[in-house]
């Protein structure tokens, strides 16, 4: 029984609070935007499946926590189901008075800003997270100066030199050497564009980290890429560094610039055959990586949940009915074409799209619960 409370308390609790919140403010988003353009809307719900417990608000709308807690949704009046398919037969016998107010009925660009802004609440909970965070914490930096260059190493193929000041990377700014460690460790085997000053005079070399697997702080491996050049660090050498607000707004932007391209970069792999299957997490792993975080406290827990919505929100775009992605390819077209595609073209393409996310977490569940498996034998 301890061992189950104490499972409880550290992954399960950990996972819920922050995924609840990510979600409760994707949802909001698509709530907010909705009401604003007057539209109807039936249910706003956190979970799926049967409602655990209720209320209707004076608007007609029903907030709900249901049984299952992997995610959430607003249903319009109109709607077949929570992902907003267009029933037909409601749309058809609805009240005159009621159908200025349905999803459906809207133009195509309000009904394109009520689904973005669902993935667009993300992008803004990662900012604000991050940016306070900046802000109240600042940042401890290294000179972002080389030391030692690995003899044989991809750095010296490439031309680096002790020495050297590390300006940017792939166009991103270096502000400490931890930024070009870790620009280069989210690299593993692609090619970057490291920009170095060296006697007064830049330097551009493209280098190609080596794949390497470390094991992290609480045993898990993890396929980073390294191209051998270290330094060493003294007290002296590590300062903490606090921006100001309007320097922040920058660094942050840089910061999300950064995870949507190396995001992107990584999603990339498995199409070009180095994508690193073990690498790819579903809701088990959230759960594990969230209880692990929550061991380094609050803040890192909440510095998770900003990388996390960032992630969620990209995902929801992804061209693929069901998802908002799916929903605003079809707009797109009818903005395009004038008129909305089928119902019939719709529902297949929403079939579709059920059976690839649907594969996908079946995929993600069988791969964290194979690989924490096969992490417990070794």
């Amino acid at each position: 029984m301890f061992e189950f409370i104490y499972w409880l308390l550290s992954y399960v609790v950990p996972f819920l609070v922050v995924l609840t919140v990510i979600v409760f403010v994707h949802e909001m988003g698509h709530y907010l935007v909705a009401r604003w353009n007057g539209v109807a809307i039936q249910a706003f719900s956190i979970g799926f499946g049967r409602e655990l417990f209720g209320w209707t608000d004076r608007h007609g709308t029903r907030w709900k926590l249901s049984a299952v807690p992997l995610g959430g949704y607003v249903r319009f009046v109109g709607d077949m189901n929570a992902a907003s398919v267009p029933d037909s037969e409601a749309l058809r016998d609805v009240d005159p008075a009621l159908a200025p107010h349905l999803f459906a009925n809207k133009n195509v660009w309000q009904r394109i800003a009520v689904v973005a802004a669902g993935p667009i609440a993300n992008v803004l909970l990662t900012f604000l997270i991050l940016y306070a965070l900046l802000l109240g914490y600042g940042r401890y930096t290294i000179p972002p100066v080389v030391g030692e260059v690995v003899t044989g190493s991809v750095a010296e193929a490439a031309g680096v030199l002790p020495g050297d000041i590390i300006v940017s990377v792939d166009g991103y700014p270096v502000r400490g050497f931890e930024d070009f460690q870790r620009m280069v460790a989210t690299s593993p085997a692609r090619a970057v564009t490291v920009q170095v000053e060296r006697n007064a005079a830049t330097e551009t070399l493209v280098i190609v980290p080596e794949v390497a697997e470390v094991e992290d702080r609480f045993g898990n491996m993890q396929r980073i890429g390294r191209i051998g050049v270290s330094r060493d660090v003294t007290e002296t050498d590590v300062s903490l560094y606090r921006p100001g607000p309007v320097e922040a707004i920058g660094m942050t932007v840089d910061e999300i610039r950064f995870i949507i391209q190396r995001t992107a970069a990584f999603l990339g792999d498995f199409f070009v055959g180095r994508g690193d299957v073990e690498q790819l997490g579903g809701p088990v792993k959230v759960a594990k990586v969230s209880g692990e975080v929550a061991t380094l406290g609050i803040v890192a827990l909440i510095n998770l949940m900003a990388l996390l919505s960032l992630n969620i929100g990209i995902f929801n775009l992804l061209p693929v009915p069901m998802l908002d992605g799916g929903h605003l390819l079809y707009y797109l077209v009818e903005a395009v074409r004038g008129r909305p595609l089928s119902m019939k073209v719709q529902e297949i393409g929403f079939r579709f799209g059920f059976a690839v996310v649907l594969a996908l977490m079946v995929f993600t569940l069988f791969n964290d619960t194979i690989f924490a498996y096969f992490g417990i034998l070794r």
